[in-house]
């Protein structure tokens, strides 16, 4: 894990920041080095909807430094709801976070999409691609986040309007995106951490992954069985918060 359990400093005030930054921020991955379908433009929570009322919520609370306490579903919401408004958010976060590390994230570089020697993951949507293919790193998350994406515009799923009810599929797909985008943590944390540190910006993604697990905790979103390849990392960074 390159040293990961050694070198993850304690979690910097630089982060939250940064988290709250990425909330705020309207940026667009539309242009660099790789296709368009990696580099996906922020999926924005409508403004003046019940959900974006929601998320303001999250980021007065994520403001506090209590990440444990900005997890909880507030008082009086639905938990779809809240599901899906910091689903969207941790796809945006793990969008921005991995295009600064995809000129180190490369077919030559990283032909398998790996977490370390033992954890290996092969595509499938089970819909355009059927049956789990092995491919590179950076082609399996350009399927990941256009999969991801292509379920957060299906308002028949994540239906944005007020009054209109989520399927009764919903946490089952929340829960299998969740699990595919902790697969982008894992393969960040495992095989590009180093230019991680070269880039400083280790504190936002410690923070971001940290938000990430308490969220997937608070709700058991996430098998455990899945979290294996940073169990390690897990536990160093939410010890302290028990």
């Amino acid at each position: 894990m390159q040293g990961k359990g050694e070198r993850a400093p304690p979690i910097l005030s630089s982060g939250l920041e940064h988290i709250l930054h990425l909330r705020r921020c309207r940026l667009s991955f539309t242009s660099g080095s790789r296709s368009s379908k990696t580099f996906k433009p922020k999926k924005n929570i409508p403004e003046g909807s019940h959900q974006y009322e929601l998320l303001k919520h999250a980021e007065a609370t994520l403001g506090s430094g209590n990440l444990r306490m900005a997890v909880m579903l507030p008082e009086g919401e639905d938990l779809n709801e809240w599901v899906a408004v910091n689903t969207v958010d941790f796809f945006n976060q793990i969008n921005m976070l991995y295009g600064t590390i995809t000129d180190f994230c490369r077919e030559e570089s990283c032909p398998v999409m790996s977490a370390g020697p033992k954890y290996e993951y092969h595509w499938a949507d089970g819909t355009n691609i059927k049956k789990p293919i092995k491919c590179s790193a950076p082609k399996y998350i350009d399927y990941l986040m256009t999969w991801v994406q292509d379920q957060l515009d299906d308002e028949t799923l994540f239906p944005s309007k007020i009054g209109v009810p989520f399927p009764k599929n919903f946490m089952s797909v929340a829960k299998t995106i969740l699990k595919r985008l902790f697969r982008v943590y894992a393969h960040i944390y495992h095989q590009h951490f180093d230019p991680v540190i070269q880039l400083q910006e280790e504190a936002h993604l410690n923070t971001s992954f940290k938000h990430f697990i308490f969220f997937v905790q608070e709700f058991n979103l996430i098998d455990r069985r899945e979290l294996a390849p940073l169990q390690e990392l897990i536990e160093k960074l939410t010890s302290k918060d028990r």
